[in-house]
Parts: structure tokens; sequence; C-alpha cells
């Protein structure tokens, strides 16, 4: 399991401090080019999982009342742990209020807000089922995101090629609206086409192999059509999934691993075949690629 470089784009990062117990604290948190920050990684990623096993676990039914009085005792662990990152977060930034609005800022807030509204909200006379907050706690999953560089770089691909594959909804789109038209032309009524719409909604099931079966053709040409469909999906569910594979394997071929920072003086900027800090000398630890170190 790889971990990013950097947590978040330094072009979007809302203030590194300078100096102090803050920018210690933040190059641990932000930064993984350095083994403490790796650590912090790991051990959040470890965390993040096993909230998200727990709260999967007590959904359970006939959960014995010993073992879910064991998972709310550790749900309120991680909800106390979790906390502490967010406000260690907060308070090694430069500017709280402009992480706390960003996107992992929201997540973050989004992992710890169910378990503390169901201590606040009676769940007698409440507008709002507590267990629906609590099931929000899966919203943690998306830390993920922050700490693992695969989820990173299959992001910019899916932002890179966003508008290639809108105009390729868009084209789909128009295939199944016009072909649904035409079935519900040559299918009627008496067939279960009874509308436009419900005959858009098989054509979107057809050509995308889905199929349910609870509207089917019964002429010949009906199915003429069907048949078309069916393996006009075939090529068409392999169009996306190229237009993102390219462009992150071009994204792949023309990156260049990040700066490197040093973990004495905590310098940036380092290159990364670099054995030593420009400015201190001091050895700088291995750069963490694709699960291997690179010297």
């Amino acid at each position: 399991m790889s971990t990013s470089a950097s947590h978040s784009d330094p072009t979007q990062e809302p203030g590194r401090p300078q100096t102090g117990w803050r920018l210690t604290l933040y190059t641990v948190i932000f930064e993984s080019d350095t083994r403490a920050g790796r650590l912090f990684d790991i051990w959040l990623i470890v965390l993040i999982l096993a909230s998200v096993l727990a709260v999967v676990l007590d959904s359970l039914p006939g959960l014995p009342a010993g073992q879910r009085d064991i998972l709310y005792r550790t749900e309120w662990l991680f909800t106390a742990l979790f906390t502490v990152e967010y406000l260690a977060r907060l308070a090694c930034v430069r500017q709280p209020l402009r992480y706390a609005l960003s996107f992992y800022g929201v997540i973050d807030l989004l992992a710890l807000l169910p378990t503390w509204l169901a201590l606040l909200v009676p769940e007698v006379h409440a507008l709002i089922d507590v267990r629906v907050l609590r099931l929000l706690r899966v919203f943690r999953i998306f830390k993920l995101t922050a700490y693992l560089a695969e989820f990173q770089a299959l992001g910019a691909a899916l932002r890179a090629s966003r508008r290639k594959v809108l105009v390729f909804i868009s084209a789909v789109m128009m295939i199944v609206v016009v072909m649904g038209t035409l079935m519900y032309v040559v299918e009627g009524q008496a067939n279960g086409f009874t509308s436009i719409p419900t005959a858009v909604y098989w054509a979107i099931t057809t050509m995308t192999t889905v199929g349910f079966g609870d509207i089917t053709p019964k002429t010949d040409l009906g199915r003429f059509i069907a048949s078309f469909m069916m393996l006009l999906g075939w090529g068409t569910l392999a169009v996306p999934t190229g237009i993102v594979t390219a462009e992150m394997t071009a994204r792949r071929l023309g990156s260049q691993p990040v700066s490197r920072t040093c973990p004495e003086c905590l310098k940036e900027g380092h290159a990364p075949e670099a054995h030593y800090c420009l400015h201190c000398g001091t050895a700088l630890p291995s750069l963490v690629r694709d699960g291997e170190g690179v010297k």
C-alpha cells in the first residue's frame, strides 16, 4: 500500500507554517515523505478501515448485547481519535477556515458529526432517526482518498478527461432517447412500452447490458432493435474506460516525483535522486513510490 508524497495539492494548501511546533505537526500530518509522516498515514488508514468495519458490524441483526456494547465503546474511541486529528489539522495550518471548508475538511467533519449528533439529539421525538446519522459514519471511507496516491491519480485523470467523458455520455443519452422513442412506436403500450420515458429506461438497461427483463420486445422488429442495442452496448462500455486509462497513462509517463522534505531542517525542494539535504547535509529518507523505496 503506497501513500502519497503530499496529502494535498500545494496550490490548494490552507497555509504551511514557517517555524515552530505547528510546522513540525504540519509536516507529520500533511506530508508523507518523512518516516513520521508515512507512519501517521499508515495508522490513520488502519483506523479508518477499522471504524468503517465497526459501522458495518453494528448493522448486523441479532448481534449479542455484549458485542454491540463493545462496538459502541469502540466507536467512541474512534470518534475521540478522529476528533483529536481534526483539531490538530486546524491547529497546525495558517488558515483553519480554508481547510475546514475544503473537500477533505468537510469529509473529516462528516466523520465526526454523526456520533456527536447521536449523543446530542434524543432518539424520542427526533426529527431525524438517529440511526441515519450513525450510518453517515461510513463517510470516513472517503478519508482514504487523501492518503493513497492511487486515489489522487484517478481523481486527476477523471478531472482531466471530464469533457471527453461528458461528450460521450451526451452521445449515449441521445442514442437511448432516439432508440427508446423508436421502440415506443414499434412495440406500443400493449407490449409494456407505456410511455417514452419507460421506453428510454428500457433502452438504458439494454445498452448497459443490464437487462432486468421487466420489459421485453415482442415483435420481430423490436427484437432486432434490441439485439442491435445489446451489441452496441458492448462497444460503448469500453469508450469511457479507454479515455480515463489513456489519461492515467499519459500522466504516469509524464509525471515527476514531488519534492522531498528534510526530516531535520524541514526544508523542501530536494530532487528525487538526492541523498543529502542541500541546506544542512542530513541524510534524506528514501522516497516511497509504488510501494518501493527509491534511493
